[in-house]
């Protein structure tokens, strides 16, 4: 590929983590040519993870979460189309059109489109409110403002955000209330034994967590909310939060060209087509671990500021990624908080090398074939920084049982 030159224009669509990161990557491996940032919400580029944590518990104002500040966006010599979404994009000419109906076109157009929050809707309800923007959190605090304190808020999703929330509500003086429709939350991603591990801390935190809940409609009933359940139950609350995922919106990209797979697929240099990139939450691309080659999509905070190094470096030197990614995540929950490294499956057979669920912190390896392919930990971050080695190479079981990184 031919190095970015003065004469390019790039165009980032998406002003999320992966975009912002990449316009900053971009200027600081030494790119001086034209460059566009489009997004789709009226703010600057801003951090999500602070949403659920200190903004939604008073700690911040949501002006703290910002990741562009005026000086800082200056400097960058950047132009910024906010507020007006792409509809269309025409992967030939590398341009973009808005809903406005204006285009921009450029020389290359990366797409850090990132992830909606998935709507959950009862016959009753409507689509409920959801926690992935600052609009969200907006929303969500004018709704808490106007309940009683100790009002029951009932956070339907144990996942993620489901889990992060309650922290916050409960240092504002309210009841939260975990509704999960599995026998335990974060089955799918940390997998049936892990997920057992973590199954005391709601409880151990003073939140309730009902799970296998089967949800059939939410009414509002004398100014608040009841749940409706599949077994006859129901349960009131001042509000109702839907956190069950996320989703991509990915409809207008139909027909422009790209290889369209649970999210855009990309090559190993985040490549989707000449002169087109995707990066982060919406890329699919090829992750290489001890059991081969996969692609994957990755909604993590890590992963977007990777990606965006990365194609910046290839984007502005020419040179091909040689160097494979360690995926990380965390998550802050019930006053503990979870890590994890590598892209295990969850079905992948684990063994505990640390510390133990009664001790409220400990260290595990998840493995495939005999080989190691991912650690997690609870509140053992020096151990999980250490444990980084057993991925950056192949690793059997009995090889990392012996070198044991995470007790140096």
């Amino acid at each position: 590929m031919t190095p970015l030159q003065s004469s390019d224009h790039v165009i980032v669509v998406g002003a999320g983590l992966a975009g912002w990161r990449l316009v900053e990557s971009l200027r600081n491996d030494g790119y001086d040519g034209a460059l566009t940032l489009v997004g789709d919400e009226s703010y600057p580029p801003y951090d999500r993870p602070p949403l659920s944590k200190q903004v939604l518990s008073g700690k911040w104002d949501i002006t703290k979460a910002s990741l562009a500040t005026h000086d800082h966006v200056t400097s960058l010599d950047a132009a910024f189309h906010l507020g007006t979404p792409v509809v269309e994009l025409d992967v030939g000419a590398t341009a973009v059109t808005l809903a406005d109906t204006s285009t921009i076109e450029g020389s290359h157009v990366a797409l850090a489109l990132g992830c909606r929050a998935r709507q959950l809707r009862t016959p009753s309800s409507g689509a409920l409110p959801s926690l992935r923007s600052r609009d969200d959190v907006a929303q969500l605090n004018d709704t808490l403002n106007a309940l009683a304190p100790g009002s029951i808020v009932a956070i339907i999703g144990g996942g993620f955000v489901g889990a992060e929330v309650p922290t916050s509500l409960l240092a504002r003086g309210f009841t939260p209330i975990v509704i999960e429709a599995a026998p335990r939350p974060l089955l799918g991603v940390l997998g049936d034994e892990v997920s057992s591990w973590l199954a005391r801390l709601p409880s151990d935190f003073g939140v309730e967590l009902r799970t296998n809940q089967q949800l059939t409609d939410v009414t509002t009933e004398n100014g608040g909310r009841r749940l409706h359940f599949a077994d006859g139950s129901t349960l009131d609350a001042g509000a109702v939060l839907g956190a069950i995922g996320s989703s991509l919106e990915l409809g207008w990209l139909e027909g422009s060209g790209l290889h369209l797979d649970d999210g855009i697929v990309v090559d190993a240099d985040l490549q989707a087509a000449p002169g087109v990139a995707a990066l982060g939450d919406v890329a699919r691309f090829p992750l290489v671990s001890a059991v081969g080659e996969t692609l994957v999509r990755i909604e993590h905070w890590q992963v977007a500021t990777d990606h965006a190094a990365q194609l910046a470096r290839f984007w502005v030197t020419g040179e091909a990624t040689t160097t494979g990614m360690v995926p990380y995540f965390w998550s802050d929950q019930y006053g503990k908080k979870i890590q994890r490294l590598g892209h295990p499956e969850p079905t992948d057979d684990v063994v505990r090398v640390s510390g133990s669920p009664e001790e409220g912190k400990w260290l595990a390896l998840y493995s495939r074939g005999g080989l190691v392919t991912g650690v997690v930990a609870l509140s053992q971050p020096r151990g999980l920084s250490l444990s980084r080695v057993l991925l950056e190479t192949t690793t059997t079981v009995d090889e990392a049982l012996s070198a044991a990184p995470w007790s140096r």
